[in-house]
């Protein structure tokens, strides 16, 4: 055994820092609901609805790159997980309203500044490969 190995085995284990006064586990809801909200896709939307209802076709226009199932599938996703509202008015033909709910515009409010930050540090010259 060489020395790199006896020193990492000596070490003494640390824990990680614990959330909400417990360590999320793979099974854990939250876990799967933090998954949902930032998500590629679930980030995107979530801001495409922070200034008002939309559409359908208008999240589907205004999110590049999005297909239209992956577009559906977030939004169930996100209305199964109470953040997104889902507005079918009965009409001919169908009009169909997306907004944030009440916990959906919290969790939005706390992304929009992440988001800022972003666009930030790539507007200073930055890729996706960060140095240190």
């Amino acid at each position: 055994m060489d020395t790199t190995q006896e020193t990492r085995k000596k070490e003494p284990r640390t824990e990680l820092p614990r959330i909400g006064g417990r360590v999320l586990p793979a099974g854990c809801p939250s876990r799967a609901l933090l998954g949902d909200i930032t998500s590629k896709w679930g980030v995107l939307v979530l801001v495409g609805l922070s200034e008002g209802p939309r559409r359908w076709s208008d999240l589907r226009h205004g999110i590049d790159g999005i297909s239209e199932k992956m577009l559906a599938q977030t939004l169930r996703t996100l209305e199964t997980d109470g953040l997104v509202a889902r507005d079918a008015k009965p009409v001919v033909p169908p009009y169909v309203e997306y907004s944030l709910t009440g916990d959906g515009a919290e969790v939005t409010a706390l992304l929009l500044p992440l988001l800022d930050w972003v666009q930030a540090h790539v507007s200073q010259g930055r890729t996706t490969t960060f140095p240190g």
